[in-house]
């Protein structure tokens, strides 16, 4: 998906993104699935485009000099909290609120969408209904439907969750755009540049059924937690196929 350059007719313009990981991976994930940035690349890259990625939890972030050969970024999940206060959360914040400055396009999804809320001046914490794992239903709101008309979109959508904390207040001036019966900022936008999604369009059956193990060996959720989700996700279908399309914080 190549861009024109003004100077140059019929010259393609690669587009460049970057992806912020905020997640430890495990040895799993980067066996099976090349990393959590391989599988968003997956999702979201395009022919021609080029991706690059950055480690948040290890306080890599792009050099502001940089941020301007971009064309988009993507947040992703972690086991930490949005709320938190370690450095490397303190230090994202304030390069989301860069990048807001800058009108520039960013995605974020779950850790990564309540962050943004929090960088832009909403407020985040634990689920009042506590952990969301497995298959959830969302609803797009009116005006989503409105937005996305050329899309047809249905009337809910079946996304996989995982995760135990969520928005509390939106940012200023920011709409939601989905919500579900356990959480209520299931998705929002700000501006036409910003949006958070709480659930995991990246992820598929079985990258669940490996964090639900890495949340137990956390001592996140109890062994009971684990046996039930275990069996709900078990019986989600065969195969390791994504939700309905494509498509959680606290998870990674």
């Amino acid at each position: 998906m190549g861009g024109e350059n003004g100077g140059e007719v019929g010259k393609k313009v690669r587009r460049k993104f970057a992806v912020l990981l905020c997640a430890e991976e495990s040895e799993y994930v980067k066996k099976v699935y090349g990393g959590y940035f391989k599988v968003f690349v997956g999702l979201l890259g395009e022919e021609g485009e080029t991706w690059d990625v950055y480690r948040a939890a290890r306080r890599e972030l792009p050099c502001m000099e940089d941020v301007g050969t971009y064309d988009g970024f993507v947040i992703t999940g972690s086991c930490n909290d949005a709320h938190g206060d370690d450095q490397w959360i303190n230090d994202l914040v304030s390069f989301l609120k860069a990048l807001d400055s800058l009108k520039k396009k960013v995605l974020g999804v779950c850790f990564g969408h309540q962050i943004l809320s929090r960088a832009l001046g909403g407020k985040t914490g634990r689920a009042k209904k506590g952990w969301d794992i497995g298959v959830t239903c969302i609803h797009p709101s009116h005006s989503t439907f409105k937005l996305l008309a050329s899309l047809r979109i249905p009337s809910h959508l079946r996304v996989i969750e995982c995760h135990r904390d969520e928005v509390w207040q939106l940012p200023p001036h920011a709409e939601v755009m989905a919500s579900s019966e356990k959480t209520g900022v299931e998705m929002f936008r700000c501006g036409d540049h910003i949006m958070g999604i709480q659930g995991h369009p990246e992820y598929n059956k079985d990258i669940l059924l490996h964090l639900v193990d890495r949340l137990l060996q956390r001592n996140l959720i109890q062994q009971r937690q684990a046996w039930m989700h275990e069996n709900q996700i078990k019986r989600l279908g065969k195969g390791s196929a994504r939700a309905s399309s494509r498509g959680t914080s606290h998870g990674s």
